[in-house]
This record gives structure tokens, C-alpha cells and sequence, in this order.
């Protein structure tokens, strides 16, 4: 796919000594309603690929879609976990886990390969993805896990993460994520979705959260606490009910 347009955008960002613009990321593939009027406002999209949601043709649409806006795309497993969305801890084996998510990433991979379009990145999902941002060791067996089965692709992971430091350790590319919808705790760790204002839906809310990150490199932590921050990529996800009151909006505001 093209992306020369908004490369270039970022090339003249840097070469007029601006600072470069975060690239917008969306948890996709998800069964939305509304999944086709987010594509235009976003650089790349984490498509579902069957652990806590999806399937051949899911998939196949989200990505379709994704080619049709240039959107890059990246794989999105998660813990076999459909009951519950990927959202609760599971106690399981690291085989059985390693299994699940090697037949959720051929899945993806497959229907990329029939379609012609290459894959970005891979970002872990809800639990998954949370539970390896602090465990040492679930990190380092996912960090090899990926060295092993997507060498060459680029991993989303939290910053001051151990799945950061997992898999800077073994060798693999990664590219820094914050959320632009969703609180953080002191320790830059995403506040439990189970607590108030976990998620945030309301245009101010998340305006106020961007504007931090872009103007003064800057999380504010639900205690208050501002949390310098440095990342490449901001997610806002993709099942957030106001995800079309903010988005257009705060693109063209922020990133225009």
C-alpha cells in the first residue's frame, strides 16, 4: 500500500523542526457497527484475529477496509478468552497460550497474504497485553515467542513496560504506545477498566489527555501526577462509544 502521503508529513514535521505528530492507532475488527467511518481518521488499525473476537471473515473486511483508506495494519491476539473480550487475567499454561495465539497470527497472516497487504505490527490485546506490560516472566516467554514467529515485525508495547524491556532485550522492533482514551496510574499503568473514568468517552476528557502528550509530553495520572511521556503511536480504541464525537475532531485539531 501507499502511505507516501502521510509519510511525507511527518518528513516535513522534522525537517522544519517541528515535532512529529504521533501516529493515531485503533483497536479494530471487533464487530463495531460503525468500524468503516473510523478508518479515515486513523494511521494504523490492530485488526481482532480470533481470540477475544473474530474470525476469516471479520478479519478479511477490516482489512479490506484498512486498504481501501491506506490504514496500516497489525495482528491483535489476545488471550483465548472470547467470554469475557480478552479483558480478564487467565490462569493458563504458556503452551496452551503459545499455541492459541500461533493459530489467531496464521489466521491473520493467511488472509493478509491472499489480499496483498503487508502487516505493520503486532499488539497484544486487553489482559494479554496488560498482564505483560508487569510480568517479568510472561514477557520475556512472549518476547521469544515473537523472535521466533514474527521476527521482522514491529511490536506495540507500553513505555517503561517489562514487555518493553523484554523485547528490546531479545532483539525485536518495537514502537512506544500510549492511550489517548484511557487513564493511567502513577506507575504508567492503564488504571483497571473496573474503576471510574478508566476509559474516557467525553470530547474534554480526551482532548485534555491528547493536548498533554502533544504539547508537553505529558500523561496526567488519575492522581494528578504529571507522567513525562515519550512514545510514537496513540491508541483510541476502537469500541469507545464516543469514539466519533472526538475523532474527527481532534484529528483535524491536532494533527492538521
Amino acid at each position: 500500500m501507499d502511505f507516501q502521503k502521510k509519510s511525507n508529513s511527518l518528513s516535513s514535521a522534522i525537517l522544519m523542526n517541528k515535532k512529529p505528530q504521533l501516529e493515531i492507532n485503533c483497536d479494530l475488527g471487533e464487530g463495531i457497527p460503525h468500524e468503516d467511518s473510523i478508518y479515515p481518521w486513523i494511521d494504523a488499525a490492530s485488526i481482532a484475529c480470533g481470540g477475544h473476537y473474530g474470525d476469516e471473515n471479520s478479519i478479511r473486511n477490516s482489512l479490506l477496509l484498512a486498504k481501501k483508506h491506506q490504514v496500516k495494519v497489525g495482528i491483535h491476539p489476545s488471550y483465548p478468552d472470547r467470554q469475557n473480550f480478552g479483558r480478564h487475567s487467565m490462569d493458563i499454561s504458556f503452551q496452551d497460550l503459545e499455541k492459541s495465539l500461533k493459530e489467531q497470527i496464521q489466521l491473520f497472516k493467511n488472509i493478509a497474504q491472499e489480499l496483498q497487504i503487508e502487516i505493520d505490527h503486532v499488539k497484544f490485546h486487553g489482559a494479554l497485553y496488560n498482564d505483560a506490560a508487569k510480568n517479568t516472566g510472561l514477557a520475556e516467554c512472549l518476547a521469544k515467542f515473537l523472535k521466533t514467529e514474527l521476527p521482522n515485525c514491529v511490536l506495540f508495547v507500553p513505555p517503561f513496560s517489562e514487555m518493553e524491556k523484554a523485547a528490546k532485550a531479545n532483539g525485536l522492533k518495537t514502537r512506544l504506545e500510549i492511550f489517548g482514551d484511557r487513564t493511567y496510574q502513577d506507575n504508567y499503568l492503564l488504571l483497571g477498566r473496573n474503576q471510574p473514568k478508566a476509559l474516557l468517552t467525553e470530547m474534554e476528557e480526551v482532548e485534555k489527555q491528547i493536548q498533554g502528550i502533544l504539547e508537553e509530553g505529558v500523561l496526567i495520572s488519575s492522581s494528578g501526577k504529571k507522567l513525562p511521556i515519550q512514545a510514537e503511536t496513540l491508541c483510541i480504541h476502537g469500541d469507545n462509544p464516543g469514539i466519533l464525537d472526538f475523532l474527527p475532531t481532534l484529528r483535524k485539531k491536532f494533527w492538521t
